[in-house]
C-alpha cells in the first residue's frame, strides 16, 4: 500500500477490472481521478489479487492499482452463506482493509453494496473523519431483484438510496435524475455518465464495417429486465421478412437463454454469438453498422444510463434506440443515431426500415458523428476535473463538520 495520504480507495462489491457493467463503470472513475495526479486503489469485491496489484495507465499522473478483499460470495457457497454475506457482512471485510493500512485514504468512494455496506463505511468514515462519496447507478424498481417489493435485497437498496446515500460527504451520479434528486436532498452532487478511455480506441472504421448489402446490427450485453431483447428479435424478424437484407449479431445471451427469452428458437437472421472476453466486444461493435437497444420509459431505466450507448458510439457504431435517461442529451436522429419514437416493435421496425435505406455515405457520417460525440461526452477527461472538485469540496466541508461525518 502506497504511503502517501493523497489515495483513494473506491470500494465496493464488483468484479474489476473485467466481468460486469459496473466493472467498466468504476475503471472510468478511477482512471478520471487519476488523470488529476489521484493515487486510486480499487477494492474490489473479488478474492485476488490479494495484495494491490498496479493498473497500466501511464498517461495519468497519478495511478490505479488493484485489490481484492473477498466481499463477493465464493463460487460454490451454500444459499445460506451467500445470504448472510450479502445481508449481513458485505462492507466487513473492506472495513478491516482500510483500517489496516497505514495511512488513511483523503477519500472513499463507494459502489454498490447496499444497506450493509453503507452502515459498516459510514461508521468507519465517521469515525476516522474520512470523506464518504458514493457512486450512484440505479434506482432499483421491485421486480428488478429477487423477492419482489417487500424482499430483503429491494429493501437494502431502497433504504441505501432514501436514507444512507445522501447522508454521505458527496454523491456520483450516472443521470439527472439521480443529481437532481440528491440536490434536492442538499448533497454535492456531480453527474458523470458511463465514460472510458475513447482516445485509445480505435477510430470510427472508413467505411460501414460490413462493406456489403446487408445491413449488420448488433446487441451486446445482458438484458436482465432492462433490455426489451425479446422485442428486437421480432422488430429484425419482421423487417427481413419484408425482403430487406439484415441480420442480428446477440453477444452476451447463451442460445439456451435466447431460446428462454423468446419462447423457442431464434430466427435464421439472428446469429447467436454467446458470451466472448470483455476485451473482444470492441471488435464486435465495430464490425456492425449499428447496435440495437430498447428500453422501458420507466423510473429504473431513466435513473441509469445504458453503458452499451457508450461504448458502442466510442467505436464508431451509431446505436438505433429508443430515449430513456439522459440519452437526448446526446443522441440526434439522422446525425448519430436513429432515435425510435417509443420502445414498442412497431417504432423500431420503423427505424429499421429506415436503417435499410441508409446509403453508404450516409451511414459513414453517422459512424464519424457517433464517435465525435463519444469523444466530446464519455471520455474520461471530460470528467476529471468535476471529479477532482467534488472530491475537494467535500474534503473542506467535511472539515467544517459536514452532518455526513
Amino acid at each position: 500500500m502506497t504511503d502517501s495520504s493523497d489515495w483513494v480507495a473506491y470500494v465496493g462489491p464488483f468484479r474489476y477490472p473485467w466481468g460486469e457493467a459496473c466493472s467498466r463503470r468504476v475503471d472510468g472513475i478511477a482512471r478520471s481521478l487519476a488523470l488529476t495526479g489521484r493515487h486510486v486503489v480499487v477494492v474490489g469485491g473479488e478474492h485476488t489479487p490479494t495484495e494491490p496489484r498496479p493498473v497500466d495507465f501511464a498517461a495519468a499522473p497519478g495511478t490505479i492499482t488493484h485489490v481484492g478483499v473477498g466481499e463477493l460470495p465464493p463460487a460454490g457457497a451454500s444459499p445460506a452463506a451467500k445470504a448472510n454475506q450479502v445481508l449481513l457482512r458485505w462492507g466487513a471485510r473492506t472495513v478491516a482493509w482500510l483500517a489496516a493500512q497505514p495511512t488513511r485514504p483523503s477519500h472513499v468512494v463507494v459502489y454498490g453494496g447496499g444497506t450493509p455496506y453503507m452502515v459498516h463505511l459510514r461508521r468507519w468514515c465517521r469515525r476516522h473523519g474520512v470523506p464518504l462519496v458514493v457512486d450512484v447507478v440505479e434506482w432499483y424498481s421491485p421486480r428488478q431483484l429477487a423477492g419482489g417489493a417487500l424482499g430483503p435485497l429491494h429493501l437494502s437498496a431502497k433504504l441505501a438510496l432514501r436514507h444512507h446515500y445522501p447522508r454521505c460527504s458527496g454523491v456520483i451520479a450516472i443521470s439527472t435524475l439521480l443529481e437532481e434528486h440528491f440536490r434536492r436532498r442538499g448533497c454535492p452532487v456531480v453527474r458523470v455518465p458511463p465514460t472510458l478511455d475513447v482516445r485509445q480506441l480505435a477510430g470510427a472504421p472508413e467505411a460501414p464495417a460490413t462493406g456489403r448489402d446487408e445491413l449488420t446490427l448488433v446487441y451486446a450485453g445482458t438484458p436482465g429486465r432492462k433490455d426489451l431483447l425479446g422485442t428486437v428479435v421480432q422488430a429484425v424478424e419482421a423487417v427481413a421478412r419484408s425482403g430487406a437484407r439484415l441480420r442480428l449479431r446477440v453477444v452476451g445471451p447463451s442460445r439456451q437463454q435466447l431460446r428462454d427469452l423468446l419462447g423457442g428458437d431464434p430466427p435464421e437472421m439472428v446469429e447467436v454469438v454467446g458470451r466472448v472476453p470483455q476485451w473482444t466486444v470492441p471488435h464486435l461493435l465495430r464490425e456492425a453498422d449499428f447496435s440495437v437497444l430498447l428500453r422501458p420509459p420507466a423510473r429504473y431505466a431513466n435513473a441509469g444510463f445504458p453503458t452499451k450507448v457508450c461504448e458502442s458510439m466510442a467505436n464508431g457504431t451509431p446505436v438505433i434506440c429508443n430515449l430513456t435517461s439522459d440519452l437526448g442529451r446526446y443522441l440526434e436522429d439522422g446525425v448519430n443515431a436513429l432515435v425510435c419514437a417509443d420502445h414498442s416493435g412497431a417504432a423500431l421496425t420503423t427505424a429499421l426500415h429506415r436503417a435499410v435505406r441508409l446509403t453508404t455515405e450516409e451511414r459513414l457520417l453517422m459512424r464519424k458523428a457517433a464517435r465525435e460525440q463519444a469523444l466530446d461526452s464519455f471520455d474520461i477527461r471530460a470528467y476529471a476535473q468535476p471529479l477532482a472538485r467534488l472530491l475537494d469540496s467535500v474534503q473542506e466541508v467535511t472539515g467544517a463538520g459536514h452532518r455526513g461525518h
